[in-house]
């Protein structure tokens, strides 16, 4: 069967489950020749909403065969083996779905067309469960302890309830994985598989005759003279208050309280919470986003005024050739201390470990002694390009991709499950710049893991 024959497969399966025909959703499924981890993953769900335990149970090992580090098919497989009174298979794989999660507060899975997040602190409640019915409440209190450690405020009451019923040998209530939610294939894909009439049909929008009857519109006006100088100010800047952020993807809200945006839109970060949500602003209209859709933005706003302050009047853009070439921005007539001070947080080295120049061949050094008069007077339009190297090896990290990464966004890095990727900098804690197979970009950290033996 070949991808799209598979893709559409998928879609018309999730399409019945939505209607809640799960029978049709599951012998669709089961249609497809060669599932992957996403679609095996699907077929377990519908199994256990059956309470088919043991076709569950085959399910998940195939998902798992696919994709030996998706944690939630861990996370289920364990509670299909709960289901079944086999606990210490059960303990087990919880624990490898709370090593799945690499250290993680949780796991976020919209981005790979699941809209579920795994959090830490419920993976270890379970865990804790199954090693309270062997009998083992001394582990199952340090489980739920080790919780703490990972909840947030919404969970913060399960596992308190949880450690006070360990403390009297009572069980508990364990965490499930909502059944009627599946994977999804991305739609943009999806979308493709439709034949598109990308012309439509003529239609006359405007006319330079008066009063033609086809348009409906009145001629065009000539150009006002004496007309503002400036363009009119963004809409979206109007918002002082928050930090400005670049959507990196399109997030579908399921609740009242979230945000709808799309890629390219720039929201205001009002606040962020330790889940992994940030409350913003956009266009006049407030609710929540994941953090981890948001790049942080830097954009000088004049506080009095409310306009951007352009580049070419207050500050440069320095572009920078190192193994890797790339930007920063500093004040007009700024020193050198403030300049080399950019340029060491980007490439995470000491000051004294790098050496800039003017030129390609290293020969007009720029230090502290340096009339940095001299160095601006080099720049043209706002922009100036230097030389960058190092005194001592820059230290690389790599990393094997965990999942397939595909975005429309061309500054994104795309890569397919397996590929190495070469650390170049980090842009924040969910997002990473690298390399690999000769394309450079940003691409998120959770589709990662570190190689063993990188020099930190």
């Amino acid at each position: 069967m070949s991808y799209v024959d598979t893709l559409r497969q998928w879609d018309k399966a999730v399409t019945c489950a939505d209607r809640q025909e799960w029978s049709e959703a599951l012998c669709i499924f089961l249609s497809i020749q060669e599932p992957n981890s996403k679609i095996y993953f699907d077929i377990g769900c519908l199994h256990l909403l059956n309470q088919d335990l043991d076709d569950a149970e085959k399910a998940f090992d195939c998902s798992i065969r696919k994709d030996e580090h998706l944690a939630v098919a861990f996370f289920q497989r364990g509670m299909t083996f709960y289901k079944k009174k086999r606990y210490e298979e059960s303990s087990a794989d919880f624990q490898r779905a709370f090593k799945a999660l690499r250290g993680n507060q949780l796991i976020d899975y919209k981005a790979l067309g699941l809209r579920y997040i795994l959090y830490a602190c419920e993976v270890l409640h379970n865990l804790a469960l199954a090693e309270a019915k062997l009998g083992s409440w001394e582990k199952a209190q340090e489980n739920l302890v080790k919780a703490l450690d990972y909840k947030t405020d919404a969970k913060l009451s399960l596992i308190d309830r949880a450690l006070q019923s360990t403390l009297k040998q009572k069980l508990f209530k364990p965490v499930e994985f909502p059944l009627k939610m599946l994977f999804r294939p991305n739609k943009h894909y999806v979308a493709e598989l439709e034949k598109k009439d990308y012309l439509g049909k003529a239609k006359v929008v405007s006319s330079v005759v008066p009063q033609d009857e086809f348009s409906g519109f009145a001629p065009l006006q000539p150009q006002v003279e004496d007309g503002p100088t400036s363009p009119k100010e963004p809409e979206v800047l109007r918002a002082l208050q928050g930090e400005p952020h670049t959507v990196l993807f399109e997030f579908d809200p399921e609740t009242s309280d979230e945000l709808a945006v799309v890629p390219g839109n720039i929201v205001f970060v009002l606040q962020k919470g330790d889940d992994n949500w940030a409350y913003v602003v956009f266009n006049e209209r407030r609710g929540l986003v994941p953090y981890n859709y948001l790049e942080r933005l830097e954009i000088s706003l004049a506080s009095n005024q409310h306009k951007v302050v352009q580049p070419t009047d207050s500050s440069y853009t320095v572009k920078i050739h190192f193994t890797f070439n790339f930007a920063v921005s500093v004040p007009r007539g700024s020193p050198y201390v403030v300049l080399i001070g950019k340029v060491s947080k980007k490439l995470n080295l000491p000051p004294t470990a790098i050496s800039l120049s003017c030129d390609a061949n290293g020969k007009s050094v720029i230090d502290a002694n340096t009339d940095m008069k001299d160095v601006w007077r080099r720049a043209s339009g706002g922009h100036i390009t230097l030389w960058c190297t190092t005194t001592e090896p820059q230290k690389e990290i790599h990393f094997v991709a965990l999942h397939s990464y595909k975005s429309s966004n061309p500054e994104d890095l795309n890569f397919q499950e397996g590929d190495m990727i070469k650390l170049l900098s980090r842009v924040n804690q969910d997002w990473f710049e690298g390399q690999s197979n000769g394309n450079t970009g940003i691409f998120p950290a959770a589709f990662v893991e570190e190689l063993p033996g990188n020099k930190l």
